[in-house]
């Protein structure tokens, strides 16, 4: 694909209905539907380097944990006591020496998630331990990125839905890179994950809410549209005087990264995955953000930067302003989302028009709508009717 997109002469600029980004009954169709048959992205397999090492991810009422075993092998497992239900290991990430022991009743793992140990054993009848270790989950290693899936569901394996970015990401040897702290992100949002997509999906509005994303690369920025479950958005950098200092300051001393192919040494490019994650690649470093949405009216938006393990000075300078780039454009579209979220529940509100620069929030829209074709309802379904008449309109569809 390149930036030479043939648009259809006629097509759908509506958007999804506003009820779509407040209603509490589709969430929970689409935690069913979307976030728990579809890969969910927990980590780098560096943020989990050493024997013990875990990280953990939530989403939709589900709760994952990736371990590293005394093997050296990563496993990814139900974050849930097979006694009681409680997590296993309470925090967002840490290590584990021995065991992974349970902090409500003392139950143990092996950190390959076999049953280890039952505190006061004899209080309980017979059990054969290798029925009641953790529960596996399914998980898949691509480029050194760990993706879950809690249930199974229509993508095919990462490595099917991303191939056509391996020659792409090759050069950037992502699987070696190691995390750091400099640009991370967790921030919990008051707006429904949809808006979160809907202002990453398109770049018409680069150039008069992200000024500093506009010197960089406004001149030279396209959109790709949603295919197949993925997208591909790129931004060749400008040539022309930059006014802000963070942005000619970071092309004045981004050091030239030979390992890259020449036109992307001056590029950063964005793949789209659906439902929920994003990746970046740029000559300093490679970033992900993804939403990960609580309710119908709160998301959580997180991310992280990996870097190259031996990293030259220049390079570390670059990468703390490329960061600085990031945060300022981060807290301009965390603005837009709200402004946009909350707008739907004004009584002026009657849909949006796209432009032809929106294409790609059309064909992402197109996407949730193939499996939720009850989003393509003017007015929601009547309370406790939103998966059924969802079945009803897939069956139609099928038929």
């Amino acid at each position: 694909m390149t930036a030479d997109i043939a648009l259809p002469k006629d097509w759908d600029r509506s958007g999804l209905p506003g009820w779509a980004y407040f209603s509490q009954e589709l969430f929970e169709l689409e935690c069913e539907t979307l976030f728990k048959t579809h890969w969910q992205f927990v980590c780098h397999v560096n943020e989990a380097a050493d024997i013990g090492a875990y990280v953990t991810f939530d989403v939709a009422g589900e709760r994952a944990l990736v371990i590293r075993g005394h093997d050296g092998i990563l496993r990814a497992f139900h974050n849930l006591c097979r006694h009681r239900g409680s997590r296993i290991v309470p925090e967002a990430r840490g290590v584990c020496n021995k065991a992974m022991v349970c902090p409500y009743h003392g139950w143990a793992y092996n950190l390959d998630g076999g049953l280890r140990g039952i505190a006061n054993r004899d209080s309980f009848p017979p059990m054969q331990a290798e029925k009641w270790g953790l529960k596996p989950l399914e998980m898949e290693i691509w480029n050194g990125l760990v993706f879950i899936r809690f249930q199974a569901g229509p993508q095919p394996s990462v490595a099917e839905v991303l191939a056509r970015f391996d020659d792409e990401i090759a050069p950037y040897d992502l699987a070696n890179m190691v995390p750091t702290d400099s640009n991370s992100m967790d921030d919990l949002l008051p707006v429904n994950w949809k808006s979160v997509r809907d202002v990453d999906n398109e770049g018409y509005h680069v150039r008069q809410a992200h000024p500093g994303l506009h010197q960089l690369y406004g001149d030279g920025y396209f959109d790709e549209p949603y295919v197949n479950g993925t997208s591909r958005s790129v931004g060749t950098f400008n040539e022309a005087y930059g006014h802000r200092w963070s942005v000619r300051k970071y092309r004045e001393i981004l050091p030239e990264a030979d390992r890259l192919p020449l036109h992307q040494r001056r590029q950063w490019i964005y793949f789209g995955m659906f439902p929920n994650f994003v990746l970046g690649l740029y000559p300093d470093s490679v970033i992900y953000y993804q939403e990960v949405p609580q309710s119908a009216e709160q998301t959580v938006q997180r991310g992280m930067c990996y870097r190259r393990a031996k990293e030259s000075r220049e390079m570390k300078a670059a990468r703390y302003l490329s960061g600085r780039i990031d945060r300022d454009t981060a807290e301009e579209d965390q603005m837009l989302m709200v402004w946009s979220c909350e707008a739907t529940k004004s009584s002026a509100y009657d849909g949006v028009i796209l432009s032809d620069l929106e294409y790609g929030v059309k064909t992402y829209h197109d996407h949730l709508r193939q499996l939720l074709p009850v989003m393509e309802q003017p007015v929601p379904p009547k309370p406790g009717q939103m998966a059924h008449v969802n079945d009803t309109l897939l069956a139609k569809g099928i038929e």
